[in-house]
């Protein structure tokens, strides 16, 4: 199926090996997402379709339904893994990281373009973390949780 380095396996409590992506590759999908939607060089997603006379012309549509999709999958792996809770706590988390940076000024978040800088990389790494939050918890305490489905039981 994938070649082995753009996966990784896991060992469930019950004995079920378990193949998920490598954590660097989502993490280089998630910053894609990110950064691919909206980023302050002028050169993502949103500018594409902003700057359009018929936004219903070529390809448009077909990468609107594409980039609604990815968003989809990951605000659901996002809320399926952390929850509202695990999510507002990992948002706090990265604001706070970023408020160190303003205060060791390393980045002035006065200025647009790094504050644009620093919220999308944000919101990379709260994907990131969506993605990977219960395969993060299973390498700290042993225990690796997803939903049961319907093959499980």
């Amino acid at each position: 199926m994938l070649p082995n380095i753009l996966t990784s396996k896991s060992t469930t409590k019950s004995g079920k090996e378990v193949t998920h992506l490598a954590g660097w590759v989502t993490f280089v999908l998630s910053m894609a997402l990110a950064l691919g939607t909206w980023n302050p060089t002028g050169h993502h997603f949103i500018h594409y379709i902003s700057n359009v006379d018929d936004i219903l012309s070529g390809f448009k549509p077909f990468g609107i339904l594409i980039m609604l999709a990815l968003w989809l999958l990951a605000i659901k792996s996002i809320f399926q893994s952390l929850g509202l809770f695990g999510a507002l706590i990992t948002t706090i988390i990265i604001g706070a990281f970023i408020w160190g940076l303003q205060q060791y000024n390393i980045i002035d978040v006065k200025e647009f373009k790094q504050a644009g800088w620093a919220a999308t990389l944000g919101v990379g790494f709260v994907i990131w973390f969506g993605l990977n939050a219960s395969i993060i918890w299973k390498k700290l305490t042993g225990v690796y949780t997803t939903d049961a489905t319907s093959e499980d039981l």
